[in-house]
């Protein structure tokens, strides 16, 4: 099948307009329309929108039950397992604040966002390793409640079964208390609840960490209409008729922005299921598409580049996928054709931050796209390109300029950060842009392509890693003197950390650094080298120069 052979095609017009709406409506919706079409198939078992959304009430009534009040926030450390649907959606309906936390972290960085969050309860599931992090920070934060869910009790019988007698090893031994509490115990009767009004307009429903180039990361606060209509946008982008009808492969973690609206919310909105696994095993995905007949794939370039790899390729049907979505990092251009050329599926790249709700722009589905770049925006969104040196002036006409966004999808603020705020956001004409830190260009056609960064941040495999968090942790090694991290290019996942770094004494070796700092860093902060140098490049001020060292390497 010749991918470019479809005639251009916008399916739905750029000035659409979409409704916004809280995301507790928006599931409500879609399940009086059809309560028992297929919502999340996992691991064999199928929940249908009224499984979903009846758990979700439930969930929220024991909220209330156990005083969550509007405004609180629940936070969720889950892999893609069912119950997230059911938190993430009941959470907001009884008014609180979603935290989405990384299953990745490490004690310490949960225990950092949940005192900066101010999380009061903590969903996670009995895998030992979730709730090994998750019991130690209820010990040492202010976190109140631990909510833990059974894996066994998500699974079909058989699974269920086989888990309960022969994975005991799997399961953790949970130590059951007051303030530790079985998921299933929580759930309560919706019809004694009074669920709380929703502003969907001022009411925040997600608190989705990102961060800089300096210090810690930063809670993007996203409403109900940021949420419910950046999903309205990704749908809206979809030109294959009836969107019910659609099977998505939930590969993506539901934790990822990306995920949380063009997999969850994009779903959810258009009535759409999602044939999830509990993490990205490439083997397990060719399997679920080929038996849920998958229709579309969002997914981030590593992804992709497993799938090419794995002895199964050549064996899996994969005819039933229209489009695969490439995000969270750019995608090599040979993997791009090669994935197109063994598969026949059309790759469409796009673009966006945590900051935009998920997405801000990208290829068309048919028709005309241009590889290499970020597409165009998405219906309702504007851009402007501002000078990179002065910020508050346009970049001049036809020059790179860093990419600036408006749109109905743009994140409140940073959460307890006005002074982040003010970086972050510029207005022009009335208008309030989001700064996205990246340089870009636009062609005649409106196609987006990034050219430079201005900030720091490393894309690995689709996770945004921060240079500071990795450089402290460094620091604390009494050898190292200095030390910047920078991104370096690497095939499989698009950019890795690398440590350059100066020493106190000459008693501690490279390898000898990276494996002490590795032990002690989530898994996609590891560095795949340290550097020793006799120095480190300096501003006139005296301070680290990072931009000096990408120009020196040529990065």
């Amino acid at each position: 099948m010749d991918v470019n052979s479809y005639p251009y095609h916008h399916p739905t017009p750029w000035d659409a307009k979409f409704e916004p709406a809280s995301l507790p409506d928006m599931l409500a919706r879609t399940t009086e329309r059809n309560p028992q079409a297929p919502f999340l198939h996992f691991l064999g078992r199928t929940y249908d929108y009224a499984a979903i959304h009846g758990e979700a009430k439930r969930f929220a009534a024991g909220l209330i039950e156990r005083g969550i009040k509007p405004g609180d926030r629940v936070g969720l450390f889950l892999p893609n397992v069912p119950i997230y649907a059911s938190a993430y959606y009941g959470a907001m309906l009884a008014g609180a604040i979603v935290v989405n936390f990384s299953p990745l972290y490490t004690v310490d960085e949960l225990a950092w966002q949940v005192a900066d969050s101010g999380t009061r309860l903590l969903v996670t599931v009995d895998v030992p390793e979730l709730y090994s992090t998750a019991s130690s920070v209820l010990d040492q934060s202010g976190l109140e409640t631990l909510v833990v869910g059974s894996l066994a009790d998500m699974l079909p019988w058989h699974k269920k079964l086989a888990l309960k007698t022969l994975g005991r090893s799997k399961v953790a031994n949970v130590d059951w208390s007051a303030d530790t509490i079985a998921f299933s115990a929580l759930l309560a009767d919706p019809s004694n609840a009074t669920f709380p009004a929703i502003d969907v307009e001022d009411d925040i429903a997600l608190l989705q960490y990102t961060g800089g180039t300096t210090g810690r990361p930063k809670g993007a606060m996203l409403g109900h209409s940021q949420l419910s209509m950046n999903a309205q946008q990704v749908a809206g982008l979809n030109p294959f008729g009836t969107l019910d009808e659609e099977v998505f492969m939930g590969a993506l973690p539901f934790f990822h922005v990306f995920a949380n609206t063009a997999l969850l919310n994009h779903a959810m909105v258009t009535g759409a299921s999602i044939a999830m696994v509990p993490r990205f095993e490439a083997g397990q995905v060719l399997d679920t598409i080929q038996k849920y007949k998958t229709t579309g794939f969002p997914g981030v370039p590593t992804m992709f580049q497993a799938l090419l790899d794995h002895p199964k390729m050549g064996k899996t049907d994969v005819s039933s996928i229209k489009v695969c979505i490439s995000g969270g990092a750019p995608m090599p251009a040979p993997l791009h054709s090669k994935f197109e050329e063994v598969t026949g599926v059309r790759v469409v790249e796009g673009y966006g931050l945590t900051e935009s709700s998920g997405v801000v722009s990208a290829n068309p589905y048919r028709g005309v796209r241009k590889k290499g770049t970020i597409g165009q925006v998405v219906m309702g969104t504007e851009v402007i390109f501002l000078d990179k040196e002065d910020p508050s002036k346009l970049a001049a006409e036809g020059e790179p300029g860093e990419l600036a966004v408006h749109g109905p999808q743009i994140m409140r603020g940073y959460w307890n950060r006005p002074e982040a705020d003010a970086d972050t956001f510029v207005t022009r004409g009335g208008k309030r842009y989001l700064r996205t830190g990246d340089v870009a260009v636009m062609d005649e056609d409106g196609f987006l392509e990034i050219v430079d960064r201005i900030k720091d941040m490393i894309a690995v495999g689709g996770f945004k890693v921060f240079p500071s968090q990795v450089e402290d942790v460094l620091l604390e090694n009494a050898a190292v003197k200095e030390v910047l991290v920078i991104g370096v290019p690497d095939d499989y996942l698009g950019e890795r950390p690398r440590a350059y770094v100066t020493l106190n004494d000459d008693t501690a070796s490279a390898a000898d650094l990276a494996k002490w700092l590795n032990a002690r860093v989530g898994k996609h902060e590891r560095v795949e080298s340290v550097v020793i140098r006799e120095e480190l490049p300096k501003t006139l001020v005296g301070k680290l120069d990072r931009k000096a060292l990408r120009a020196e390497l040529g990065i």
